[in-house]
């Protein structure tokens, strides 16, 4: 699925199984609280802390889910077409960071 058709199915989503979007505002806490949760898991699984026994089943796909699913509500609400911004975002980095990266010599 692209994601212009991502977009689509969370609009039909939203207006089948909720009542309507919820406020920007409200939308841009909600994808701070689960980016949130996606860094915990990383920190704990990935990183130096110690991962809780309560945090053990925490399903990071699902979070990463979590969080795509109202970055796509925002960009409905606010008119914003992702599959077009996402290209155009990669065509930009691949023009800049081309060589970049091959030269960076902490990534070797």
């Amino acid at each position: 699925m692209d994601i212009q058709n991502a977009q689509k199915v969370v609009d039909e989503w939203i207006k089948t199984h909720g009542v309507r979007y919820f406020n920007e505002l409200t939308n841009m806490a909600q994808l701070t609280e689960e980016v949130g949760e996606v860094a915990r898991i990383i920190a704990r699984r990935y990183g130096e802390q110690s991962e809780k026994e309560s945090d053990k089943s925490k399903d990071l796909g699902e979070e990463l889910a979590d969080v795509l699913f109202v970055l796509l509500c925002l960009a409905n609400q606010t008119g914003t077409d992702l599959q077009a911004a996402f290209d155009q975002k990669l065509d930009l980095k691949t023009k800049r960071d081309h060589d970049r990266h091959h030269q960076n010599k902490k990534l070797k």
